[in-house]
């Protein structure tokens, strides 16, 4: 069993159950004691912003803000795209508490050492 488990998700309200599934799966790693770093990029940069997650709604699939506490409350990391955070506009004083902004080479050096499964959504 991989000690990491860093995800990508590169989806939002765009392409809703692709998003929903990568939140999903974030919180019940963390719930479950998996060190969990998600990855905000394109669309999803968004649920970053107070109150953004809280308008995202897919039926039969569980809140947002409710998988986004998980993480966070289970010792998980949320980090927003440089360059996705720039193109809109967002700095990191915008953002939820526990969430950062951080470029490519971050994510380069979460992905690679031994024991880390990425997966993007």
């Amino acid at each position: 069993m991989a000690k990491k488990l860093v995800i990508k998700v590169t989806a939002g309200v765009d392409a809703p159950e692709r998003c929903s599934q990568a939140f999903t799966v974030a919180a019940v790693a963390a719930a479950s004691g998996v060190e969990v770093s998600l990855w905000l990029t394109g669309e999803s940069t968004w649920f970053a912003l107070p109150g953004r997650a809280a308008e995202f709604e897919l039926p039969h699939a569980a809140p947002l803000p409710d998988l986004i506490d998980g993480i966070l409350t289970g010792g998980g990391t949320i980090t927003v795209c440089t360059q996705c955070a720039a193109r809109r506009e967002i700095e990191e004083k915008d953002l939820i508490e526990g969430a950062r902004i951080a470029g490519a080479q971050v994510f380069v050096s979460e992905i690679m050492p031994d024991g880390v499964q990425a997966l993007v959504y």
